[in-house]
């Protein structure tokens, strides 16, 4: 069983299915991972494989919330 690198969530527990487009392959899929990270698959006779995996967005917890070196825009 393979797993997300980022947060470890089964591959096969797909938790939102973006898109779906026939391939000569298959068929190729774009799903979001529970952490956010988005995924590439392909699901063919052989199986599914992920192909290609993005890194999850990174949410701040606040809109207005900076980053340690931010300077304000005001002075």
């Amino acid at each position: 069983m393979t797993t997300c690198p980022f947060c470890g969530w089964p591959d096969s527990d797909v938790v939102a299915v973006l898109s779906r487009h026939r391939t000569p392959e298959g068929e190729t899929a774009w799903t979001r991972c529970a952490c956010g990270s988005l995924q590439s698959r392909v699901i063919g006779v052989a199986g599914t494989q992920v192909v290609a995996r993005g890194r999850p967005h990174e949410v701040r917890a606040s809109r207005n919330a900076h980053t340690p070196g931010d300077v304000p825009c005001d002075t």
